[in-house]
């Protein structure tokens, strides 16, 4: 992980992340901690029993205030605290196991094999469901004593079967997800997960500012690149949901908004043609300033029906990337 082109090392994300951690579990127990930021669009963070721990940037969009971080980073530590994954990987030496690790210790690369082999380390990890709860309650001791809203760790629960729901909505399916085990069969259900979250957290002191500030500032030189690998996903109704927490937060920035037009533009709808046009002309009124704005509203403005608009919005594109490695490719659309 260290090595690993998939991990975020400019900036200071990294420094701020562990800065969470220490703020709720105490400096003395977070010193041994190494703490990985990693490229990878799923909701995911994990605690190795050497003291690693990576954070994925697809949680990273998805929670809301600095509160759901450090729960979701106190519950991973508090797995490493009970030795839950040392104990785990003592029983699971076996053959198999082993050659598993070999695929990882090749390094973890920027590629879908490399993010198939950040999910094999997660699963050589996998707690059962006593575990995960242990972990739930550990975590909730250390929010209890950082000041951070008691209930963070239940609403972020909440918030992921919201997005369930509308990944289910977007793809005409009845939400079940919220009802069956998340990311391993093992784990508690987000439903119940957040219902006993809530519960122990009304008997502990409710804690104070969230920092939703300070969270949005720490991710804001990182949002559109996370953004645009969330759109990759095919996701429709869940990234337009997670787009519209943002937006919550922070109003409809640029950079949402540009986004939103790539959305909408992928799916690819009549409806959804004009509206992402809408989207891209609001993102440059808000300020987006990068071409790929024109090139993205041109493409979409030509594939309905719009023409010369779209033949206009090619030609800034050009006139503002002459050198683009595409540029070839729209001068020959332009010209048809």
């Amino acid at each position: 992980m260290r090595d690993s082109p998939l991990r975020i090392r400019d900036g200071n994300l990294e420094k701020y992340l562990l800065g969470v951690l220490c703020r709720e579990v105490g400096q003395e127990r977070c010193a041994g901690v190494r703490l990985y930021a990693m490229e990878d669009p799923q909701f995911n963070a994990s605690m190795m029993p050497n003291g690693a721990m990576f954070v994925q940037s697809g949680f990273l969009l998805r929670v809301r205030n600095e509160g759901e971080l450090a729960a979701v980073l106190g519950h991973e530590f508090a797995h490493f605290e009970l030795r839950h994954g040392l104990n785990g990987f003592k029983n699971r030496r076996t053959g198999t196991d082993v050659m598993a690790w070999v695929t990882v210790l090749g390094g973890l690369s920027n590629t879908p094999t490399g993010n198939a082999q950040l999910s094999l380390v997660g699963s050589i990890f996998r707690f059962n469901r006593d575990q995960e709860t242990a972990a739930d309650l550990l975590g909730l001791k250390y929010i209890a004593q950082s000041g951070y809203p008691a209930h963070s760790a239940s609403e972020i629960w909440k918030s992921l079967m919201a997005e369930q729901e509308a990944t289910a909505r977007g793809r005409k399916l009845k939400a079940k997800q919220h009802f069956t085990a998340g990311f391993f069969d093992t784990h508690p259900t987000p439903l119940s997960r957040a219902v006993y979250l809530a519960q122990e957290a009304d008997k502990l002191p409710a804690g104070g500012d969230p920092r939703k500030q300070e969270l949005q500032d720490a991710l804001a030189p990182y949002l559109p690149r996370f953004l645009a690998a969330q759109n990759k996903l095919n996701d429709f109704g869940g990234t337009d949901y997670i787009l519209s927490n943002l937006a919550a937060r922070s109003g409809w920035t640029s950079d949402l908004l540009f986004a939103r037009g790539e959305l909408y533009r992928a799916r690819a709808n009549p409806r959804d043609l004009q509206l992402a046009s809408q989207f891209y002309r609001e993102a440059k009124a808000a300020g987006y300033a990068a071409p790929d704005l024109d090139r993205n509203l041109g493409l979409a403005l030509i594939r309905n029906g719009q023409v010369e608009e779209g033949r206009a919005a090619l030609s800034a594109y050009l006139m503002a990337a002459p050198e683009a490695s595409d540029a070839a490719i729209i001068h020959t659309l332009m010209a048809n």
